[in-house]
């Protein structure tokens, strides 16, 4: 298969709005092009991505590679991206079943070494996953807490490209956030009823 997709959001100011980040693998010269109004930290993505992706025991597909992020009318910024990019490529390179993602929000930055850090914007990101009905998203576990305190959302946290990619293959079990509220709400007592 040559072609995946993940589901990320982007942040335009503060609203977060729903990004899908698509890879297509095809026969080729090496090379990897982003499109869709990237900015340059989403330009370097390519260079962070495949230093992680082989530092994370993967192996990098020497195929011409095209990232494509819809709607491609909305300008993107930021390292938030990351972690979707590497799981669209490797899912298009056959190494990972693109059908464990579907309709998970991915959201991280990845170090070289395979690591994924947390990224600004994680509240109104996650509200944007929620408002559009989708209700996993797997965080940096340094965003695990702040994500969470969105109802109706299961969160997920990961701190290595390794871990989420034995999950995505395995089932191996991701980082929960403490505290959680659990999808469908508050157990008990909501600010709502304070008058």
């Amino acid at each position: 298969m040559g072609y995946a997709k993940v589901l990320s959001v982007g942040l335009a100011g503060v609203a977060g709005h729903l990004v899908e980040v698509e890879a297509d693998l095809a026969p080729g010269l090496p090379a990897v092009i982003i499109s869709g109004l990237p900015d340059t930290a989403l330009h370097e993505a390519r260079d962070r991505v495949r230093a992680a992706i082989v530092n994370s025991g993967q192996k990098w597909p020497n195929r011409r590679i095209t990232l494509n992020l819809l709607p491609a009318t909305l300008p993107k910024y930021g390292s938030a991206f990351d972690l979707a990019i590497a799981l669209a490529v490797l899912a298009g390179a056959g190494e990972l079943p693109p059908v464990a993602l579907d309709a998970t929000v991915v959201l991280g930055e990845l170090g070289l070494d395979g690591t994924v850090r947390p990224v600004r914007g994680t509240l109104p990101m996650v509200a944007a996953a929620a408002r559009a009905g989708h209700t996993r998203v797997v965080v940096p576990a340094g965003n695990a807490a702040e994500a969470a305190v969105i109802p109706g959302v299961r969160v997920q946290a990961v701190d290595t490209l390794h871990r989420l990619v034995a999950h995505v293959r395995h089932g191996s079990p991701l980082l929960t956030p403490p505290g959680q509220v659990p999808v469908g709400g508050p157990a008990g007592p909501d600010l709502v009823d304070v008058a």
